[in-house]
């Protein structure tokens, strides 16, 4: 596999997970924003805890508005929660929420199924099993820790229901 193969199948993947994500609450249209964006975002604030939008933004390259408008939706699902900065008290510090909302609940035990379904064309058993197996394989190699699946944890181990 070379950089742009692995560049193709990295978007391919991006795509199977946002097929598998549920719709937000009132619908698809009701945010502006994809969920690509949102977990951009997510996963920004996961790695540096107590940071501004604008921080946010440069790490990510993301506008300020669209960082802003997904920490809100973070902040309504009850992912984030933020807090005035101490040394500034006019700009807000975002992390993430001490409590699991049920909406992160819900996404969390969201399967993956259905979506590598659609993007193989075939449900046999023996397929999926394999490109399920991989995709732990990989998840296990290369998540940061705090997102890899925990073996025998029944909200990120796939074999356990």
């Amino acid at each position: 596999m070379n950089g742009v193969e692995l560049f193709l199948l990295g978007r391919t993947l991006m795509k199977i997970g946002e097929e598998a994500l549920p719709e937000p609450p009132g619908g698809p249209g009701r945010y502006a924003g994809s969920a690509r964006l949102v977990l951009v975002v997510a996963s920004d604030i996961a790695a540096h805890p107590d940071t501004a939008v604008g921080e946010i933004a440069g790490r990510t390259g993301l506008p300020q508005s669209q960082v802003s408008s997904a920490v809100a939706r973070l902040k309504e699902a009850g992912s984030v929660e933020t807090a005035p900065d101490p040394a500034d008290r006019r700009r807000l510090l975002v992390r993430q929420a001490v409590e699991v909302s049920e909406r992160v609940a819900q996404i969390r035990a969201t399967g993956i199924d259905e979506a590598l379904v659609a993007a193989l064309g075939s449900d046999d058993p023996h397929r999926m099993g394999e490109v399920t197996e991989a995709l732990d394989v990989l998840a296990r190699h290369l998540l940061p820790s705090s997102a890899a699946p925990e073996p025998g944890r029944p909200d990120t181990d796939p074999s356990v229901k």
